[in-house]
């Protein structure tokens, strides 16, 4: 399967070589949806960046969180489960490597799962589903990035 995600960004003038240009750029999925990205003020000042748009480090962290999400929603209904809802606040930490080098080296989830139905999994049962989400996860599988989870399960 081939995956496609158009990147475009303009100069609009600026000099470029002063290194004083905007880092604001535009994100196009096939489904046809736009974003608008940035690098993160945190690492370019504004107004060079955009505090408005969607970071690279932010997109990481949330799609680790989105596939670990819909890998946990796929085993929750393969072993009967109903699941009311599902929230994760996701963290991650940017720090130097083994290599020396900045990047994401750690993310941590913290999926809130309500679970409705008559059938509830114990708290023993949910955990070994996040162990599967987590093993199942297409982007965790792609990364070095130590992903954990810690999740909470929510019942009423």
């Amino acid at each position: 399967m081939k995956l496609t995600a158009a990147v475009s960004w303009q100069r609009n003038g600026a000099v470029f070589t002063d290194n004083l240009y905007s880092r604001v750029h535009r994100w196009k999925f096939d489904g046809g949806i736009e974003v608008v990205a940035s690098a993160s003020p945190h690492v370019v000042r504004l107004p060079l960046s955009s505090a408005e748009a969607v970071d690279p480090e932010e997109a990481f962290v949330a799609s680790l969180a989105s596939c670990h999400m819909l890998s946990f929603l796929y085993v929750a209904a393969k072993k009967g489960f109903v699941v009311e809802s599902y929230e994760d606040e996701a963290t991650g930490v940017m720090a130097k490597n083994d290599a020396g080098k900045i990047a994401i080296t750690e993310v941590t989830l913290h999926p809130r799962v309500k679970f409705g139905g008559a059938s509830r999994p114990s708290p023993a049962q949910h955990e070994s589903m996040q162990h599967e989400a987590h093993e199942q996860c297409f982007i965790a599988s792609s990364v070095k990035t130590l992903v954990r989870c810690e999740a909470t399960d929510v019942t009423e």
